[in-house]
C-alpha cells in the first residue's frame, strides 16, 4: 500500500478540515437547501426567510457557493442538482439527517484527547435523550441503510432461505430489501421496544407486515426467542466489547437450524488493525462515545464466530460504498 505522502500546506490543509464540515453541517442544520428548493433566491431573500442576519447568511452562501454545494448567479443562490438530491427535505435521498449526526458528534471529537488518554467516553449516549440528537441518529442510519441495503440484498445469495433474524434490525431496512429481493423469505426483527413504532410503520410502508415480524428485546442482556435459518448483524458489534460482541454472536448461533447461516456486516480494519482508514477512524467514534466499543478485524470477526461454533467462515467478495465488508459462516 502506497503511504501518505505529506506536506506542510497538504497538513495545514488537513487540520483546518474542519472549516468545510461546518459551513455543511451550518448549511443542513439552517435547511438552506430545504428553503432554496427549486428557487433562485437572493441572499437578502433566504436570509429574510430564515430571519438571520444579511451579512452573516450571505458569507455561508458565498462558502457554500464557493464548496460547489450551490450555485450563485446574478446575485442569487440555487441548488445544485447533487444538493437537491441529497440535501434538500423534499429528496427521497436526503441525508442531512446523517450529517446532522455527525454534527452532534463533534463536541465529544473534540476532546479526543482526553478520551485516549483516559480509555473512557467523552459523550455519546446520554445526548441522545435529546429528541433532536436522537432522531438525527435514528433518521441517518436509516437512510443510510436504505442506500446500501438493496445494494447488499441484490448480491447476497439467500437462495433457500426461509427466516431471517435482524438482530438490532431497528426499522427493518436490511429485512425490508431482503425480503423484497427473496419471495420465499420471511423475517424477524429484533431489537428495542422503544424501535417497535418505527419499525412497524416503516414494514408496512413497503407492503411487508404479513412476512416481517417485531420481537422487542435487549440483545445484550437477554437471549432471543426462535428458531431461524439466517442471522443477520449489521453494524451492531462495534458498540460492544469483545466479550460482549463474543456473546452477541454466541446468542445469534444459538438459535440457527443445522446449516443455518450468520452473516456479520461490519466495517472490517485489517488484521493488523492500521487500516482501512474509515474502520480506524470509527474506532475512535467508538472510543469517544461508549464504553468498550471498537471497530473490529476480520480475523477478530473470523474468530468469534468460529468460537460460536460456526464454520465455512469466509468474508464474501462485496464491493460498498462505504468501505463494510460481510463476513458468512454455517452452522
Amino acid at each position: 500500500m502506497k503511504r501518505e505522502e505529506w506536506n506542510p500546506g497538504k497538513l495545514l490543509g488537513l487540520s483546518g478540515n474542519y472549516w468545510v464540515a461546518c459551513a455543511l453541517h451550518a448549511g443542513v442544520k439552517l435547511g438552506i437547501f430545504s428553503l432554496i428548493s427549486n428557487q433562485s433566491l437572493s441572499g437578502q431573500e433566504i436570509a429574510a426567510k430564515l430571519n438571520g442576519d444579511p451579512r452573516g447568511v450571505s458569507m455561508l452562501l458565498n462558502a457554500l457557493a464557493a464548496m460547489d454545494l450551490l450555485i450563485k448567479k446574478d446575485g442569487a443562490f440555487s441548488n445544485t442538482p447533487f444538493s437537491s438530491s441529497f440535501l434538500s427535505k423534499e429528496s427521497p435521498q436526503y441525508i442531512g439527517f446523517m450529517i446532522m449526526h455527525h454534527h452532534h458528534l463533534m463536541p465529544s471529537w473534540a476532546k479526543l484527547d482526553q478520551a485516549v488518554l483516559t480509555g473512557r467516553p467523552v459523550g455519546g449516549r446520554a445526548s441522545f435523550e435529546d429528541e433532536t440528537v436522537r432522531e438525527s441518529f435514528l433518521m441517518g442510519m436509516f437512510n443510510m441503510a436504505m442506500m446500501l441495503a438493496p445494494h447488499l440484498a441484490g448480491v447476497i445469495d439467500l437462495s433457500g432461505k426461509k427466516h431471517l433474524l435482524d438482530l438490532g434490525g431497528g426499522p427493518g431496512t436490511y429485512a425490508i430489501h431482503f425480503c423484497l429481493k427473496n419471495p420465499q423469505l420471511k423475517a424477524t426483527v429484533y431489537d428495542l421496544k422503544t424501535t417497535r413504532p418505527f419499525a412497524e410503520k416503516t414494514i408496512t410502508r413497503f407492503g411487508l407486515a404479513e412476512r416481517i415480524a417485531f420481537q422487542d428485546g435487549n440483545y445484550v442482556q437477554e437471549n432471543i426467542r426462535g428458531t431461524f435459518d439466517l442471522a443477520w448483524l449489521s453494524q451492531i458489534l462495534h458498540g460492544e466489547g469483545p466479550e460482549e460482541a463474543q456473546r452477541i454472536i454466541q446468542k445469534a448461533v444459538s438459535v440457527l437450524e443445522p446449516g443455518g447461516q450468520i452473516l456479520v456486516h461490519e466495517f472490517l480494519l485489517n488484521n493488523t488493525m492500521d487500516g482501512p482508514l474509515q474502520p480506524a477512524l470509527f474506532s475512535l467514534n467508538m472510543l469517544v462515545g461508549t464504553p468498550r466499543g471498537q471497530s473490529y478485524s476480520e480475523q477478530q470477526i473470523m474468530d468469534m464466530m468460529a468460537r460460536a461454533g460456526a464454520r465455512e467462515i469466509r468474508r464474501l467478495p462485496l464491493q460498498t460504498p462505504n468501505d463494510s465488508g460481510v463476513i458468512q459462516g454455517t452452522v
